[in-house]
């Protein structure tokens, strides 16, 4: 029997590689899954973490292409931010780990897969559900999950006090505040998102610039999309990844992406997370501008609909369900004509749309210009087209005036007549 551990070099998988040789007595394997959180330097450190702490063995895997082109593309095509906010971070993150964490324990014939989520958070969830589904269809089996930190209801302060006690070293930082980085953005928990009531502050956030400290001069970006994902900034070409890695330095330069997300766990609870997410906020601003000008409303409308629900599913661990495979076709079918240019001006913490240009625009000033004249219809059909609009309305007011007035009079058209002018 050997163990898969997803390793981060942080305080829970670290306390996971003691705990879990020293329990079930067997080797533990750690692997890491880069989806662009590693700085430089940080491959090194954990590999060198993995060694000191007893791992039988590390491996480092580039998740970072995978996490782009099977997830990301859609949050982008998509304009997904969940309540309006938070752009997923983190929960497709977790689908690549689970992938790689089934494919290492094939490769090494282990029987389990461990990871350090908590009891309390959505982690624990995505990790549990796509190892579930991922060993059966690419092993036949079901692994064991083990979640150490969740089974023992443990504290940060005491899985703290249990490296420390067998002589591994703990630094301040990675209990003062939990950081999740990803290519999408960084995760902060801390004392101050365990209540509603305040902010983050400042040196919480580790990669950006605070607004009020970004340069006095604004940076304009010139944005190029194909088929609804970005290909250009300022005319340089960039595979997916590289494009969201520049986005995210120049962004993080100015102060672009920080924010505070309160929402409903998969467990039904509220909870609060902050976030810095330049490359996100920049992008799904400039799409939404550019899908304005080429789609009609109703594509947009319905788009959207199924792009929230599925930005809801993917946060909630239902990757596999097959709607997602369905929504991911529309959403495919819907940016076939979203191509064009956007240009945005990034200015202490605020990305702002200055225009847009698409071959493909619906915006024709040639057929009309609004509120004066157009070549589409004259007067008399714009008159007509008025009554119309107003009939199915007028019918049910008239209706409801006849069912609840006793005397057959006003009744619910009195209110509008007697509603003062604006």
């Amino acid at each position: 029997m050997s163990i898969i551990l997803a390793f981060s070099g942080g305080l829970d998988t670290s306390f996971c590689v003691p705990y879990l040789k020293e329990t079930y007595d067997t080797p533990v394997h750690t692997v890491t899954v880069d989806t662009g959180g590693l700085r430089p330097g940080d491959a090194e450190a954990i590999v060198q973490r993995a060694e000191d702490l007893g791992a039988a063995s590390h491996s480092l895997v580039d998740g970072k292409a995978a996490l782009y082109e099977d997830h990301l593309s859609y949050l982008i095509q998509g304009n997904v931010k969940r309540g309006g906010v938070y752009p997923l971070c983190v929960g497709p993150e977790r689908v690549v780990q689970a992938r790689v964490m089934v494919q290492a324990a094939a490769e090494l014939g282990a029987t389990a897969i461990a990871h350090g989520s908590t009891g309390a958070g959505n982690d624990q969830v995505r990790f549990d559900v796509a190892t579930q589904i991922l060993s059966r269809a690419m092993l036949g089996k079901e692994l064991d999950v083990l979640a150490p930190v969740r089974s023992l209801g443990l504290t940060r302060e005491a899985s703290t006090a249990y490296l420390e006690e067998r002589g591994f070293d703990v630094p301040s930082s990675t209990t003062d505040y939990s950081i999740n980085r990803g290519l999408w953005g960084t995760t902060v928990g801390g004392a101050e998102t365990l209540t509603t009531h305040g902010p983050l502050p400042d040196s919480a956030y580790p990669d950006t610039t605070a607004p009020k400290d970004a340069p006095d001069e604004p940076l304009t970006l010139k944005i190029s999309f194909e088929k609804g994902l970005p290909v250009a900034v300022n005319g340089e070409a960039m595979d997916g990844v590289s494009l969201v890695e520049h986005l995210n330095e120049v962004g993080g330069q100015h102060g672009v992406g920080r924010d505070i997300h309160v929402g409903d766990t998969i467990l039904g609870i509220k909870g609060r997370v902050g976030f810095e997410a330049p490359a996100a906020e920049i992008l799904i601003t400039a799409h939404r501008e550019l899908e304005k000008l080429v789609l009609s409303k109703w594509q947009q409308v319905k788009k959207d609909e199924l792009a929230q629900f599925y930005g809801m599913l993917l946060h909630e661990a239902q990757y596999f369900d097959p709607v997602m495979r369905d929504i991911e076709a529309h959403l495919t079918s819907s940016q076939e004509t979203v191509d064009g240019t956007v240009t945005l001006e990034l200015y202490k913490g605020v990305a702002r749309v200055l225009g847009a240009d698409s071959s493909n625009s619906l915006f024709n000033a040639s057929l009309a210009t609004y509120g004066e004249e157009n070549a589409l219809w004259d007067g008399r059909d714009a008159e007509g087209f008025t009554r119309l609009a107003g009939v199915q309305s007028l019918l049910a007011a008239e209706v409801h005036s006849s069912s609840t007035s006793p005397s057959g009079g006003d009744g619910a058209l009195a209110p509008l007549a007697k509603a003062e002018p604006r």
